[in-house]
């Protein structure tokens, strides 16, 4: 009898103790489900970017008070649509541009810092909107200087700016348009002696296709689409830099790239021999900032996947060198429409 009485005394101890268990363990979803609920409403919008002063046209790097104008400096270096310079990221900057310690419109104007050989249309083509429509919303001007090169999609971009400047030793222009190049393998195929079969519908589904002979005119479709973006990378041009003659540009200039001093009297860019810092000092000037009392911000991409892989090759840096590189083009940029200047 006292052995059954302390074998259900114990049963029973650990019956209600793995009833609380169980309890509690079925309870941990419901919990944490409520507690991601409360602070989901309360969290803010994650921010992607860090913010840092950078010198001014004085060098100073000093912080000032909360409500200091600031001059938001964007570096447009490197191959556009890699990186962080797609349009989607840029958006992004821009958005928090104007929030956290650069809340209450302390953005008082925008300094693209650009060394670019252009990149992707598509990117192009968002980061420029993307700066017009930063323009039109909030009345701030937007300089650009050239620090190195400026081309193709990079020429693209810097047409959102209200003047483009850039150093002595930098290249402007590239006005045009091209696709990844085209390759055939038949005659390797046939003297291998390996066949491939396509299989595909819709008529001209196949064009370009590599592996068998090419038709006549299998390049129409694909040499309109790029007509018609190199017509509205020309009127863009145009529009933005009245200077540059329409009929020169076409005829003439093409897709060269010029001097800055050249580069000037053709009307791509507005000076040709300024410093950073002179260029600086100009768009200070235009926002009415005469006693010096300003920032330079610049953010970054706070992620550790973009800082380890972010401006290690040269190629991407868009850096002009004295050797013939025959790198291919990433693979995120084949099969895609470019503004690309390659030399």
């Amino acid at each position: 009898m006292r052995d059954s009485i302390i074998y259900a005394t114990i049963r029973s101890f650990f019956v209600a103790v793995f009833s609380i268990i169980g309890i509690f363990v079925g309870l941990i979803p419901a919990i944490l489900l409520l507690v991601w609920a409360v602070s989901s409403s309360e969290k803010e919008p994650e921010n992607y970017y860090s913010y840092e002063i950078v010198p001014n046209a004085d060098g100073s790097r000093k912080v000032l008070s909360s409500d200091a104008p600031v001059v938001l400096k964007i570096n447009i270096n490197g191959i556009i649509g890699l990186n962080d310079l797609t349009g989607s990221s840029f958006r992004q900057l821009l958005v928090e541009s104007r929030e956290g310690d650069l809340k209450n419109d302390r953005v008082k104007a925008l300094l693209l810092h650009i060394n670019t050989p252009g990149g992707t249309l598509v990117d192009a083509n968002g980061i420029y909107h993307a700066l017009e429509a930063y323009k039109e919303r909030y009345k701030v001007p937007v300089y650009a200087f050239v620090d190195g090169l400026c081309a193709s999609g990079g020429m693209y971009v810097a047409c959102a700016a209200d003047k483009i400047f850039a150093n002595d030793v930098s290249l402007i222009g590239s006005v045009g348009v091209i696709l990844p190049s085209f390759l055939n393998f038949t005659e390797t195929m046939d003297k291998v002696g390996v066949k491939a079969l396509t299989l595909f519908a819709g008529k001209g589904k196949d064009d370009m296709d590599p592996l068998r002979p090419w038709k006549p005119g299998e390049e129409v479709n694909l040499q309109s689409i790029t007509n018609y973006y190199y017509e509205h990378f020309v009127n863009l041009v145009s529009k933005s830099r009245p200077a540059i003659e329409r009929e020169k540009l076409v005829e003439q200039y093409g897709a060269k790239v010029f001097p800055a001093e050249e580069a000037q009297k053709y009307g791509y860019i507005d000076a040709g021999n300024y410093t950073y810092n002179q260029a600086l000092k100009e768009l200070v000037k235009k926002i009415g900032i005469e006693d010096q009392y300003y920032q330079v911000v610049q953010l970054e991409n706070k992620s550790w996947f973009s800082s380890l892989f972010k401006g290690e090759f040269d190629l991407l840096k868009g850096h002009i060198t004295h050797q013939i590189q025959m790198t291919p083009l990433d693979a995120k940029m084949q099969n895609q429409v470019l503004y690309l200047y390659q030399p």
